[in-house]
């Protein structure tokens, strides 16, 4: 069977056993902050088993796309020298929320395996956690597995319940024993059977694994039955098909001989010649290919940080190892065809999205290839004296300056049998940090502990409410019952007009009120989902829990936010109009002053695109359309046509916004009608990463504002000038063209000025053992004309080292320079650098000619004094 064929008949498997099949969710968690990547099939399932969801359904089956390559579940280091390890796999799971439970999990999945799989009974092994005697009966008494293929594993790690074969989500809540089942490849792989010593080899091979959560774990240690137990299963799809191709490696089914052969064509193509087909680069290829296109395709682009940090160093990762194979130009983004043959039919978005997955990676393949080669010049400059550990700087200086993942560099380092410092890295990339880094808002409202009741959001219809009560108060983050004047506080009512900051719209601000009291409200965050926390500063009496207040928003700001969010609905409708349907919203932020708004596109703007999106979204302004929002369920919204931001996390109902021409799911506050919004202006386009573009624009009296800015400027341009506004352009142009002028004749009497100097100074050459040296200043000069001069006394003095110096804005500037015939015994990189070190600066270049410069002018004289000596060392 092919992967694909075992794939579909897992799913219509457990369809026939009362299983909803429920579609993968993307490769980015929806709305799960404590993922980095979707990790195993029951993330897009934790809130139904934590209780805060519940599914028109209680049994479902998935094929789930699964990421581990960072964080705590990270096999990246691993892939492309096992026979398993992946940074993307799938993971086929069959789950029960408080429906069938030990019985049916174990009898469904035997039955998958001997008679739907027909794998022979006696090469399955099970394991069962040592206490949970319910399962070990099932598998021998109802199954029939004989006890000498039934493993109990106990606390192996530790303590009670630290298991091999126990789950747990976290130190409290949900959790539960395991039963894993495990094929047995035979006598002739080396290997022990699970639990033995030698249970890390090869021969038995954990295939299935199925949790039964039927405890919840209190901070006590307690284990308290739940009401309604449920199951968790996984299997990878690349392990079952493996063992029923009868092949060892996952490297060897059909998938991924698919993706090696497409992996070799493509290397060979970029320079490799005829690498081995074998060669563990290609299996690293192979790999990584499905882990950068299904996440560039749920959303994430390449970056520095977070998920696009990730990305990026698993798509530098191969282009690396392509490079080791031979490949001078980039060859990674044309697998994305090879990768949609394979699973598009399976993962229809796979399709969808590979020209735009080809794009960005391909971006970021000739982005890196630009800097590739100079950076493994460095790194193996530094590997040729064989550290045992290479040193911090040069890992942080490829980081820093060539891009060079330090993930990348430890790859490299381990195939040598070296280690990089880590410590010195963490410590130079800190002191940058340290830097660059600036004070983010804090959110006092975020992870606060809560358990009073929800609030109730009444701010769509109103922005007033009287008799709201308090439900909590919280001080520096604790939960407190009262908070006098001048306290920063969090306050939680039960009903408010107050929109909390969601979706990329900016929470309300405004005040509470009563006869004694008066909290100033600066900002509305979530505590919890439907819990709203109101942060500000207490400016009269005492608040406290119970107490009953008038809630007033700041009218003023939420008119100018709804402005700008509604606005903001049009223009993404304007995008896609104007620059194709490929636009995607990436992230926005709207408040009072502006809204800004990112999409997936991948070049700069036009003025005439941006004048066009502007032009669409004042005329739906001008056409004073209504705006309505409508609660529906999730699939009705679906068949409306309204728009959906891929990879966002919806509950079974959903408020679609029809304004104007436009229809999205959101749950944002709106103008009433399209008109409301005054006037919409584009105020800056630009990129933000690879493939992803922002634009800022303004609404209303901002706009208004904006304008007369401008207005102001080209009136006071236009006076300076002494011409009429309408004439300023021309002016400018004329100006401008006059300053190109002025700054070419500037260029050539300081070339005439350091060619004079340069003839004087050749009487000053010093002769060192038979070469000619020379370190002199050349006033008024620049770095053009350094080197005109450098090539000037070259010529003259025939064998020749040669330092030349000039300040310029308080600035040094250095040019070195080596006669053809001398470069054996001094290079000019070397020359410069040992220069520009006592002048507070760096630099380099070619043998025969580098340049450098500096930031302390006071020590040059010194400096070009000691190159005689220096030279006189090397020669």
């Amino acid at each position: 069977m092919k992967a694909s064929e075992i794939r579909q008949s897992f799913l219509k498997f457990f369809e026939s056993k009362g299983h909803t099949i429920v579609a993968s969710s993307p490769v980015v968690p929806g709305d799960d902050p404590t993922l980095l990547f979707t990790n195993a099939g029951m993330n897009q399932f934790k809130d139904v088993f934590l209780g805060f969801d519940k599914r028109p359904y209680t049994r479902a089956a998935t094929s789930q796309k699964c990421i581990r390559a960072g964080g705590k579940h990270n096999d990246l280091d691993n892939v492309g020298y096992t026979a398993r390890h992946h940074t993307f796999f799938e993971m086929l799971g069959n789950f029960s929320f408080g429906d069938y439970f030990k019985h049916d999990a174990i009898q469904y999945a035997w039955e998958l395996l001997t008679d739907v799989f027909k794998l022979p009974k006696e090469k399955l092994w099970v394991t069962v956690y040592a206490e949970d005697d319910e399962a070990y009966d099932i598998w021998n008494k109802v199954v029939g597995v004989p006890a000498e293929r039934i493993v109990r594993i106990g606390n192996n790690k530790g303590k009670r319940y630290a298991s091999d074969n126990f789950w747990m989500m976290g130190d409290t809540g949900p959790c539960g024993p395991c039963t894993e089942i495990f094929y047995d490849h035979g006598p002739e792989i080396p290997g022990g059977p699970p639990g033995s010593p030698d249970e890390d080899g090869d021969r038995y091979i954990e295939i299935w694994n199925n949790v039964f959560m039927q405890f919840n774990r209190t901070e006590d240690g307690v284990m308290h039955k739940l009401p309604k137990p449920s199951v968790d299963t996984g299997m990878g799809l690349e392990r079952i098909t493996a063992v029923l191709q009868h092949v060892h490696s996952n490297y060897e089914i059909d998938l991924f001989v698919a993706l090696l052969a497409a992996a070799k064509k493509a290397v060979d193509a970029a320079g490799g010649g005829d690498c081995d087909k074998d060669s563990p680069s290609l299996k690293v290829i192979a790999d990584h290919i499905r882990a950068c296109t299904f996440t560039v395709v749920d959303g994430v682009i390449p970056g520095n940080a977070g998920r696009g940090y990730v990305l990026r160093r698993i798509a530098r990762r191969a282009i690396r190892h392509g490079y080791k194979l031979g490949a001078r130009k980039p060859f990674f983004y044309t697998l994305v065809p090879a990768l949609v043959e394979q699973m598009g039919e399976a993962y229809p978005e796979l399709r969808a999205g590979a020209a735009r997955a080809t794009e960005v990676l391909k971006q970021e393949e000739e982005r890196f290839f630009q800097t590739i080669e100079r950076g493994m010049e460095i790194l193996e400059s530094a590997l040729a004296a064989k550290p045992a550990v290479l040193d911090g700087d040069t890992a942080f200086k490829l980081h820093d300056t060539y891009g060079f993942p330090v993930d990348l560099t430890a790859d490299v380092c381990r195939e040598r049998g070296l280690t990089v410092d880590k410590a010195r890295f963490d410590e130079l990339l800190e002191q940058q940090k340290k830097g660059g880094r600036e004070a983010g808002k804090f959110k006092m409202a975020q992870g606060l502990a809560y358990e009073g009741a929800p609030t109730t959001f009444h701010g769509y219809d109103e922005l007033v409410r009287e008799g709201a009560k308090v439900t909590a108060v919280y001080v520096d983050g604790s939960p407190v019952d009262f908070a006098r004047a001048g306290d920063d506080v969090v306050v939680v009512l039960d009903h408010t007009p107050f929109y909390a900051e969601s979706g990329g719209q900016a929470g309300d601000a405004g005040e509470f009120r009563n006869a004694t009291t008066r909290v100033i409200v600066d900002d509305t965050l979530k505590i919890q989902a439907d819990v709203f926390g109101h942060h500000g500063t207490v400016a009269e009496g005492e608040v406290r829990v119970g107490d009953m207040f008038i809630a007033k928003v700041d009218a003023e700001r939420r008119a100018r936010t709804v402005r700008n969010h509604s606005a903001t609905h049009l223009m993404h409708k304007a995008l896609r109009e104007v620059l194709g349907a490929h636009v995607q919203q990436k992230g926005s932020l709207v408040n009072a002053e502006r809204t800004r708004f990112d999409f997936a596109h991948t070049g700069p703007m036009t003025d005439e695109q941006i004048a066009k999106v502007e032009a669409i979204v004042n005329a739906e302004i001008l056409a004073n359309a209504g705006a309505k929002a409508e609660v529906m369920a999730l699939d009705d919204a679906q068949k409306s046509g309204a728009m959906m931001l891929f990879g966002e996390k919806y509950g079974d109902t959903v408020r679609v916004l029809s304004i104007g021409s436009s229809k999205e799911l959101c749950g944002g506050t709106h103008v009433g009608r399209t008109g409301d919004i005054g006037l919409f202006k584009i105020v800056a386009e630009g990129g933000v990463a690879a493939g992803i573009r922002r634009v800022e624009a303004v609404t209303g009296e901002n706009a208004l504002d904006y304008l007369r800015s401008l207005e102001q400027t080209v009136n006071g341009l236009a006076g300076s000038l002494k011409v009429a506004p309408a004439e300023v352009p021309a002016r400018v142009a004329n100006v401008l063209e006059q300053v190109r002028a002025l700054e070419k004749e500037l260029t050539a009497l300081k070339g005439k000025l350091a060619s004079a100097q340069g003839d004087e100074l050749l009487a000053k050459a010093v002769d060192v053992k038979g070469l000619k040296v020379l370190a002199a200043m050349l006033e008024g000069a620049d770095a053009k004309a350094l080197r005109e001069t450098m090539d000037k006394l070259k010529d003259k003095l025939k064998t020749a080292a040669i330092v030349l110096a000039a300040v310029e804005g308080g600035k040094v500037q250095l040019a070195a320079g080596v006669t053809n015939d001398s470069i054996g015994k001094v290079k000019a990189g070397e020359l410069v650098n040992f220069v520009a070190q006592q002048v507070g600066g760096k630099g380099g270049g070619k043998p025969d000619l580098a340049m450098a410069g500096g930031t302390d002018p006071s020590k040059l004289a010194a400096a070009l004094e000691s190159v005689q000596g220096w030279v006189a060392q090397k020669v």
